[in-house]
């Protein structure tokens, strides 16, 4: 190692920054932190990567959930008629 290194070119925070993704502070139980780090250390992953897949995995949920909750509107309905007296 060198006893001495130039830092005045050097730039404080992260290289490269990451797209898609935001830094945030959150409060989680300890036993929740626990779990995630226990199985991502079984599976070899990191266990913010295996919270941000469940969160994602109820996202999808709650967005399918949606469709379903739609209302049945008379153009829903004769649009469901058509397609299966059709297939009949």
């Amino acid at each position: 190692m060198r006893k001495e290194y130039d830092f005045s070119q050097g730039k404080r925070g992260a290289v490269l920054p990451s797209l898609g993704k935001t830094r945030i502070t959150i409060m989680l139980d300890d036993d929740v932190i626990e779990f995630f780090r226990a199985r991502a250390e079984s599976l070899g992953t990191g266990y913010q990567t295996m919270i941000n897949t469940a969160l994602r995995a109820t996202l999808a949920q709650a967005k399918v959930k949606k469709k379903d909750d739609e209302p049945l509107t008379v153009a829903k309905l004769r649009k469901v008629l058509r397609e299966e007296l059709h297939v009949v």
